[in-house]
C-alpha cells in the first residue's frame, strides 16, 4: 500500500538556507511575517493534512472516478469531506490577497504546499489549483465590481474556478476559437459555444463554479487579436452575494481518460449563458495568459509532486525487496538474499530520481521567490529583472518538472519490477496521473518553441541575460570557495555548451526557422539541466558551509552524482542541437 511523508527538511533547507527567503522582508511586505518558525509550522500542518487526509483517498478516488448522471457531476467518496476540511483549514487563501480574505503568504510557501498536495493526491489538487489561477486572472484584470463579487468567495473556497479555452477544433491555436459572446444590452453578454477538456468544469465540492471563458465579440477581428475574456458563473450571484439561479451552461459529458480520474474533465456547453467582460475587448488572450503562466508553473509543481511520491515508493520497496546478492559479496549474510538497493542499477534509478527531484524542487522554489520579487519588490529595477527571469524560466520549469515527474514514475515502476505494474502498489497510477502534466497548459513541445521562438529573442536577448549573467558571476565567485571545484568544473563546461547552443540558435535559427524548431526540445532540456546544475552548485556551497551532519553530507554526494552522471548529457544535446533540421525534414511525407 503506497504511503507518503512530506519532505519538510529539504523544503526548509532550500527556503531558509539556500534562498534565504527570510531576508526579503525589508523589500517585500509579504515576507515580513514569513519567519522560518511560522513557515515551518505551516508546512508541517500541510504535511499532516496531505499525509492523513489526501493520500488515503488517492487510490480509491482513482478506482471510483467521478460520476455523471442526469447532467450532474459528483466526485468520488471522501473528496467532498476532504475539501471541506481543506477549506476549514484556510488552505484555499494561503497565497491570496488579504483584502479578499487571503493570508497573503509567499509563493515559495504556496509552491511547497502545492507540491505536497500533488504528491498525496494529484486529482484533488486540481480543484483548488484551478481556482487560484482564475483568482489571479480576475485579481489582475477584472473591474472592482467583479472582484468584489467573485474573489472573496473564491478565496474562502466557497466557490471554485476554471479556465475554458480549448474547443473541438482548436487547442494550441486559440485563433480558431468559435465560441461567441453577444451583448445582452445590460452590460452583460450571452455566451454560445462548446469547450472541451475543462478540468473541474462541474462537480459537487463547491456551491458555485466560476468559469473564465474565451470567446469572440460580434465585431472581433480574426485570429488571436479578436479574443475576449469573460467571467461566467454556474449560478448567477444574488445581490447579497449568494449563489442564485442556474446559468445557461452545463456539463455535456465527462472524458474517459488515462489518469487523474478523480478530477472531472468536462465538455462544457454554453447556451446563452450570462457573462461579464474581463479586461478590454479583444484583449482576452493577454488576460488569460496571466492565469496560464501561473498555471504552467503550477503544472510543473504537479510533476514535482508525482516525482517525490514515486521516489518515496521506490525507496521503500528497494529497501525491503530481497533478491540475489550484491556483486561485491553478501551484505545481509543472515538473510537468504540482499535487498535490491545494494545493486548498482537500482541505485542508478534511485539516485536519478532523488537528485533530479531535489534539484527540480530547488529550481521551482527559486522561481517562486523571483515571482514574488517581480510582483512586489520595492526596487523597480529588481522587479523588472525578476519578471524577465520568471518569463524566461516558466516554460523550462513547466517542461523539466513534468518530464521528470513522468520519468520518475516510470523509473519507480522499474524498481518495483512486475509489482510496479500492479495497481495495489500505486506506481502505475503515478505514471498515468503524471502523463497529462506534459500535455495540458501547453504541451512541452510548445513550451520549447515558446522558449526558443519568443523568450530568447525578446528584448534582443534581455531575458536570457537575466539568467546568463548571474550564473556566470556565481561560477566565478564559487571557484574561489574551498571544496567547490568538484561542482564548478562540470557546471562550467555545461554552461559553456549552453552559451554555444544559444549563439548557434541565434544565427542558424534566424537563417532557417526549421533549425530552431528542430532544436527547441533539446535546447530546453539543456537549459533546464544547466539551471538545475546551478541550483545544485548553490546547494553544495550551502552544505559545505554548514555544520557537518548526514543531511548535508548527502547533499554533497547528490551534487557530485548530478555533476558526474546527469549534467554531461548537455554534450550530446549540443551535438543534436547543432546538427540542424536537414535529417529531420528530409523524409518525404509519403514515406511516413
Amino acid at each position: 500500500m503506497p504511503s507518503y511523508k512530506a519532505p519538510l527538511r529539504d523544503m526548509q533547507f532550500i527556503l531558509f538556507e539556500v534562498l534565504k527567503v527570510q531576508d526579503s522582508g525589508n523589500a517585500m511586505a509579504s515576507y515580513a511575517e514569513a519567519a522560518p518558525d511560522v513557515v515551518t509550522a505551516i508546512l508541517e500542518e500541510a504535511g499532516r493534512f496531505c499525509e492523513n487526509v489526501l493520500q488515503p483517498i488517492n487510490r480509491s478516488g482513482d478506482e471510483e472516478g467521478c460520476h455523471f448522471e442526469q447532467g450532474t457531476v459528483t466526485t468520488p467518496k471522501g473528496f467532498k469531506e476532504a475539501y471541506n476540511r481543506y477549506v476549514e483549514g484556510g488552505w484555499t487563501g494561503l497565497a491570496c490577497d488579504p483584502q479578499f480574505g487571503g493570508q497573503g503568504l509567499t509563493s515559495p510557501v504556496n509552491f511547497a504546499v502545492e507540491e505536497m498536495i500533488c504528491s498525496a493526491n494529484l486529482s484533488f489538487g486540481l480543484f483548488p489549483g484551478l481556482t487560484h489561477g482564475a483568482y489571479n486572472a480576475l485579481r489582475v484584470h477584472a473591474t472592482d465590481t467583479l472582484k468584489q463579487t467573485y474573489l472573496p468567495k473564491m478565496v474562502s473556497g466557497q466557490w471554485s474556478g476554471t479556465m475554458c479555452l480549448t474547443e473541438p477544433q482548436c487547442g494550441t491555436d486559440l485563433g480558431l476559437i468559435k465560441t461567441r459572446a453577444e451583448p445582452a444590452g445590460d452590460g452583460s453578454f450571452k455566451i454560445h459555444g462548446t469547450k472541451i477538456f475543462i478540468s473541474a468544469g462541474d462537480h459537487d465540492l463547491t456551491e458555485n463554479i466560476i468559469h473564465l471563458v474565451l470567446a469572440r465579440l460580434p465585431d472581433a477581428p480574426s485570429g488571436v487579436r479578436g479574443i475576449s475574456l469573460f467571467v461566467c458563473p454556474k449560478f448567477l450571484p444574488n445581490p447579497d452575494g449568494t449563489a442564485g439561479k442556474r446559468n445557461a451552461l452545463a456539463c455535456g459529458a465527462l472524458e474517459k481518460k488515462m489518469g487523474i480520474k478523480a478530477s472531472p474533465t468536462c465538455v462544457m456547453n454554453f447556451d446563452g449563458a450570462q457573462a461579464w467582460l474581463v479586461g478590454t475587448p479583444h484583449k482576452g488572450l493577454a488576460a488569460m495568459f496571466t492565469m496560464m503562466n501561473a498555471a504552467r508553473l503550477m503544472v510543473g509543481i504537479q510533476g514535482l509532486g508525482v516525482a517525490e511520491a514515486a521516489y518515496q515508493g521506490a525507496v521503500t520497496y528497494a529497501k525491503s525487496r530481497m533478491q540475489m546478492r550484491a556483486a561485491t559479496g553478501a551484505k545481509f549474510p543472515d538473510q537468504p538474499a540482499d535487498p535490491i538497493i545494494v545493486h548498482p542499477d537500482i541505485r542508478r534509478l534511485l539516485m536519478k530520481m532523488k537528485v533530479m527531484t531535489e534539484g527540480c524542487r530547488a529550481l521551482a522554489l527559486w522561481i517562486g521567490h523571483e515571482f514574488d520579487i517581480a510582483a512586489s519588490h520595492s526596487d523597480p529595477d529588481r522587479r523588472e529583472a525578476a519578471d524577465d527571469l520568471v518569463a524566461l524560466m516558466t516554460p523550462i520549469v513547466k517542461s523539466m518538472l513534468t518530464d521528470h515527474g513522468f520519468s520518475a514514475a516510470n523509473d519507480g515502476m522499474q524498481v518495483f519490477g512486475g509489482h510496479g505494474y500492479i495497481r495495489e502498489n500505486g506506481m502505475e497510477q503515478l505514471a498515468r496521473d503524471a502523463r497529462i502534466t506534459q500535455i495540458y497548459e501547453g504541451t512541452n513541445g510548445i513550451q520549447a518553441l515558446d522558449l526558443v521562438g519568443r523568450k530568447l529573442p525578446m528584448g534582443t536577448g534581455r531575458l536570457a541575460r537575466r539568467f546568463f549573467h548571474p550564473v556566470a558571476a556565481d561560477l566565478e565567485r564559487m571557484a574561489g570557495v574551498p571544496g567547490m571545484m568538484d561542482f564548478i568544473m562540470p557546471m562550467a563546461k555545461a554552461f559553456g555548451r549552453l552559451q554555444q547552443a544559444t549563439l548557434w540558435l541565434g544565427k542558424a535559427g534566424t537563417a532557417n526557422p526549421d533549425d530552431a524548431g528542430a532544436a527547441a526540445t533539446d535546447y530546453l532540456r539543456m537549459f533546464g539541466l544547466v539551471a538545475i546544475g546551478h541550483m545544485w552548485c548553490r546547494m553544495a556551497e550551502t552544505a559545505l558551509a554548514s555544520k557537518s551532519d548526514s543531511f548535508y553530507g548527502a547533499k554533497l554526494e547528490c551534487a557530485r552524482f548530478y555533476m558526474a552522471k546527469i549534467i554531461p548529457e548537455t554534450g550530446s544535446l549540443l551535438s543534436s542541437i547543432t546538427a540542424g533540421s536537414a535529417s529531420l525534414m528530409a523524409l518525404g511525407e509519403e514515406a511516413f
